[in-house]
């Protein structure tokens, strides 16, 4: 059980949706869910062509903004959510994705709140379509040379000060699959934003992904990562690229 003292931190939530007719109404119901009063709800829809703006004008007293129209990708949007924000710190949860309990953005509320970072992140769980868990992604404290050993916090649990992305820029759509990537090294490495690790489960992810999905993908997301780590000064680049997928192996145990 968590216990929290009143913060007055404002958080921003950003929901990217196109087409998420299956899983929107179960990440939206996790956001308004969550135990925290000062949260302030953006939904960035991208044209959507089935069900899914249905579903979300039934939450719609629920959600501070919304807007639906097309866009040029993900972190496109995103960005868009950005700069509608208002709060302070600022994180993403995609419509296929749920936070895993009511407490998260409490708890999240409570790191910034009670330290000087720039940056909160915590752990995940990858889940298959019958909702068990098949892959635990426990992250850990970022050191100085963690980018040059492969590590990668979860994008899901990245929070961060809103006032970065007006300092270093926001998500660069150059960089393909790999967007979320480049800007966590950009935040944490390039410039040594301050991070914590909250060591908590926050976000339930269903299992797959554009840049996972066949050989081809897979091999543009590693020149996009690539392309990231040379930009923002990694050391031996190509050993990095290496490490970051054998990461992996340890989530599966």
């Amino acid at each position: 059980m968590y216990f929290f003292k009143v913060v007055r931190l404002k958080i921003s939530v950003i929901t990217i949706v196109y087409n998420a007719q299956d899983t929107i109404k179960r990440c939206i119901e996790s956001v308004i869910s969550q135990n925290y009063s000062n949260l302030e709800y953006i939904i960035i829809d991208g044209g959507s062509t089935d069900n899914s703006l249905q579903i979300i004008n039934q939450y719609r007293s629920h959600v501070k903004v919304l807007v639906s129209e097309p866009d040029q990708g993900i972190y496109d949007a995103m960005n868009k959510g950005i700069r509608l924000a208002t709060g302070e710190v600022v994180g993403m949860l995609n419509a296929d994705d749920f936070f895993a309990g009511q407490e998260v953005i409490s708890a999240v509320a409570q790191v910034f709140s009670n330290s000087d970072a720039g940056i909160v992140y915590g752990n995940l769980d990858y889940i298959n379509s019958a909702d068990k868990v098949i892959r635990k992604w426990k992250s850990h404290t970022c050191g100085k040379n963690s980018f040059q050993w492969g590590f990668m916090p979860p994008h899901p649990t990245f929070y961060c000060k809103r006032d970065l992305f007006e300092k270093y820029g926001f998500y660069r759509l150059e960089y393909g699959s790999a967007g979320d990537y480049e800007l966590m090294v950009r935040f944490m490495h390039k410039w040594k934003v301050r991070s914590l690790h909250l060591n908590n489960v926050m976000v339930k992810m269903q299992a797959g992904g554009v840049s996972n999905s066949n050989l081809i993908n897979r091999v543009k997301a590693w020149s996009f990562d690539l392309k990231a780590m040379r930009e923002n000064n990694v050391f031996l680049p190509v050993l990095a690229i290496v490490l970051k997928p054998m990461r992996k192996i340890f989530q599966f145990l």
